[in-house]
Formats: C-alpha cells, sequence, structure tokens
C-alpha cells in the first residue's frame, strides 16, 4: 500500500470512528420508569464527553491532512486522547445507577426518590466503545507512522518545482543561443529572408542550359 493510499485509508477509518462515537452521543440510553411516568436519559447526561471528543477527533483528522512531521504526531497522540476519553465516558455512562441518579434529577417530583426501574439500550453504549477503540487506534497509527504520510502541499510543492526547473532550463537554453551568436527570437524553421519573387525558378534565376 502507498504513503497516499495508507493515509486516506486512514482519514476514512477515523472519521467512521468518530461518526459512531457523533451518532452515540444524541441518543437515549435507558429509560427510567416511575410508576407511570418515563423518564428518557440522553447520553448527554450521562456520557458528556462524548460530544466533544467526537468533534475534537474530526478536528484531529483534518489537522493531521494539514500537518506534517512532529506537529502531525502531536495530533496522532491528541487523537489517541479523544479515543480513549470517549471510551471511559461510554463506560461509565453505560452504568445503570448513573442514569437512576439523572432520571431522579430530571423528573418533576422524583427527586429522591428510588427503586426507580431502569431499561437501557444496550446497543448505543457498545457504538461508542467501538467508535472510542478506533480512535484510540487511529490516534497511535497517526503518531507511530503518522510522518511518512504526504502532506497536502505536496502535490503544489512539486508541481511548482517542476515550472520553475522547466523556466530555469529555458532561460539557459535562451543565453546559450545569445552565446553562440544566434537570434534566439527567430524561428529556426522560418527562412532568413523574403524568398524571390516566383520562387526558386523565377525569372531572377538563371537556368541550367
Amino acid at each position: 500500500m502507498t504513503a497516499a493510499r495508507a493515509l486516506w485509508t486512514w482519514v476514512a477509518v477515523c472519521a467512521a470512528g468518530a461518526g459512531l462515537v457523533l451518532l452515540a452521543s444524541g441518543r437515549d440510553w435507558f429509560t427510567v420508569t416511575y410508576g407511570a411516568r418515563a423518564v428518557p436519559v440522553a447520553a448527554a447526561d450521562v456520557a458528556p464527553a462524548l460530544g466533544p471528543a467526537a468533534w475534537a477527533s474530526l478536528a484531529a483528522i483534518v489537522a493531521v491532512l494539514a500537518t506534517r512531521g512532529v506537529w502531525r504526531r502531536i495530533v496522532g497522540g491528541v487523537m489517541a486522547v479523544c479515543g480513549a476519553g470517549a471510551v471511559a465516558a461510554a463506560w461509565a455512562g453505560s452504568r445503570p445507577a448513573a442514569a437512576a441518579a439523572v432520571a431522579a434529577e430530571q423528573a418533576t417530583g422524583a427527586t429522591g426518590q428510588t427503586g426507580g426501574l431502569v431499561a437501557a439500550v444496550p446497543a448505543w453504549p457498545v457504538v461508542a466503545v467501538v467508535g472510542g477503540v478506533v480512535l484510540l487506534a487511529g490516534g497511535v497509527v497517526a503518531a507511530v507512522r503518522g510522518g511518512g504520510w504526504p502532506g497536502m502541499s505536496d502535490r503544489y510543492e512539486r508541481s511548482g518545482g517542476a515550472g520553475r526547473a522547466a523556466r530555469g532550463t529555458g532561460e539557459r537554453a535562451l543565453w546559450d543561443a545569445i552565446d553562440r551568436g544566434a537570434d534566439p527570437t527567430v524561428d529556426p524553421e522560418t527562412p532568413d529572408g523574403p524568398e524571390a519573387p516566383g520562387g526558386p525558378d523565377g525569372p531572377g534565376t538563371p537556368r541550367p542550359s
């Protein structure tokens, strides 16, 4: 796999990981029931760090594309920290006790009540953990191997260097022609002067007998 392909594969995988975390962060993870009253508990209530971690990871992906060398490695480390934070937040937020405490604070007249029936949606914490693990692994890969990946400015630097080299070659050829006594402004395929009327066999040209 080429370095460019490895970079864009990394971008796609890490973007998917951040998308999973962001998706899970916007869903209800629990429903706590107090008698006839059901109180939904969102991920933002039990794992508020998930959203910021996902957005920070997306920003880190862009930063990896825009940086090179040691700065790219630093950004990779930041992404790894965001991934680890997402995993920790999802793990802590998946506890039913945390959902019960949040629901007791949110429900009108339920403050201080205990014994609410907690119904969890286990898929969303798992999705958040998977996304966090992907971000953690992606950050480690960027920190270790990102120094060899190309940057966004490489293409422009190569094209600019080729253009400067072509201009330099043309200028040298121009000065070489002047040194030889030739006129570089004259097209070598153009005759030196106007052709006589009638062409090479015109009336002014003697014919052989």
